[in-house]
């Protein structure tokens, strides 16, 4: 709490007393900015901000007797709805002097959630060689499955976009009257799904051939037990999500090079070793000119054929090929990869990513007020770029 100083006589206001309290007062001051600044960086509540009491604030101006409330515009609140049923209400007994003057419409909405079961009966014929012939399943039924095209795609809604798990879907699906079982749920969720595995699979490759930069980032993740990654690239056009156990440069150009998996020496892999110092011999002993292996076995083999031993020499000599398959592939070399500055990404053009420009500012501590002020004015700056 603030000093509260007695008040001084006119006569006792020497210029050193005046100084004095002057002094006293700034000290004051920095004190209260010192404590405050203490309690921010220890993360504890602030010194409450007393707003004046709102028994004090003005009241807002009147409206206009001829203007609207504000929100009371009328909108045609069904205009986008699909009206699939018409029912004619009418009136039991009308007057008998009545006019008949049309309907007035009153729109109800209903969500029909009922099971529906369907006996296909397909004829069976047998030919004269004794063969039986059955006719075909219409084209809405799903292979394999006793389900419908309705089940299988509210199944993969709940369970992938809502985050239903399986134990609440099947409880879901059985209380709305449908005869399923935990197998055959797990069924619907996992199998005959290649049309997915083989999108996700096209999705990185053209996402890069029609982007100019893909930012990339990654995290910690457990699978199946065991401690891994997970790795993120996408932009505002495509999302790529790739899980594996590790976090080296060599996982993330193999993950770029996807669906890929050869290793090509080319000048882009040359330029590559040089920048990185690889030793001149080595070099020389890994045949350039477009030599392609065909996969990581292959590969590996070949160093070993050319004499290339060496724990980093590998690693170096790897990079550069996985690099090269990526240019061979069609991958833009002015790609921009915008990352954290995190080396496994420095692979192509590497960009900082703004958020962690922003971050040596958190870390300056100010002197006072007006710095502070200052310094949250630049970080927002940023944050609105």
């Amino acid at each position: 709490m603030p000093l509260s100083l007695p008040d001084i006589p006119e006569h006792e206001r020497s210029l050193l007393v005046l100084l004095l309290l002057d002094l006293i007062q700034q000290q004051q001051q920095r004190i209260a900015q010192l404590e405050d600044e203490i309690v921010r960086l220890k993360g504890l509540t602030p010194r409450p901000d007393l707003r004046p009491s709102i028994l004090e604030t003005p009241p807002p101006p009147s409206r206009p007797p001829d203007a609207k409330r504000p929100g009371s515009d009328k909108r045609p609140k069904n205009a986008h709805l699909t009206i699939h049923r018409e029912v004619v209400v009418a009136l039991a007994d009308p007057p008998p002097d009545a006019t008949f003057k049309g309907y007035e419409d009153y729109v109800v909405q209903e969500l029909i959630l009922e099971p529906r079961a369907t006996r296909y009966r397909r004829e069976r014929w047998q030919t004269a060689d004794g063969r039986i012939v059955l006719a075909p399943l219409p084209a809405e039924v799903v292979p394999g499955s006793h389900f419908g095209p309705t089940v299988h795609s509210y199944v993969l809604h709940q369970y992938h976009h809502q985050r239903v798990t399986q134990p609440l879907l099947l409880e879901q699906l059985r209380q709305l009257g449908l005869d399923i079982s935990a197998g055959q749920l797990n069924h619907l969720l996992t199998q005959g799904r290649d049309a997915f595995h083989q999108e996700k699979e096209e999705l990185l490759p053209t996402g890069l051939q029609v982007s100019s930069y893909g930012g990339v980032d990654d995290t910690g993740a457990r699978h199946r037990g065991q401690t891994g990654s997970c790795l993120h690239l996408g932009n505002d056009r495509f999302a790529y999500f790739q899980s594996s156990d590790s976090k080296s440069r060599l996982n993330f150009l193999a993950t770029l090079r996807q669906p890929h998996a050869d290793y090509v020496v080319n000048e882009v892999a040359v330029a590559y070793w040089e920048r990185q110092g690889l030793a001149r011999a080595v070099i020389q002993r890994v045949p350039g000119g477009g030599g392609v292996c065909a996969d990581e076995a292959t590969w590996q083999a070949h160093l070993a054929a050319n004499g290339v031993t060496g724990e980093r020499p590998r690693r170096i000599a790897t990079a550069g090929a996985l690099r090269g398959s990526l240019i061979h592939h069609g991958v833009a070399p002015d790609l921009v990869v915008l990352s954290d500055g995190a080396p496994p990404f420095d692979v192509l053009v590497q960009a900082s990513c703004w958020i962690h420009a922003e971050r040596p500012l958190a870390r300056l501590v100010p002197f006072g007020a007006a710095h502070r002020e200052v310094l949250e004015t630049v970080r927002g700056r940023i944050w609105e770029l």
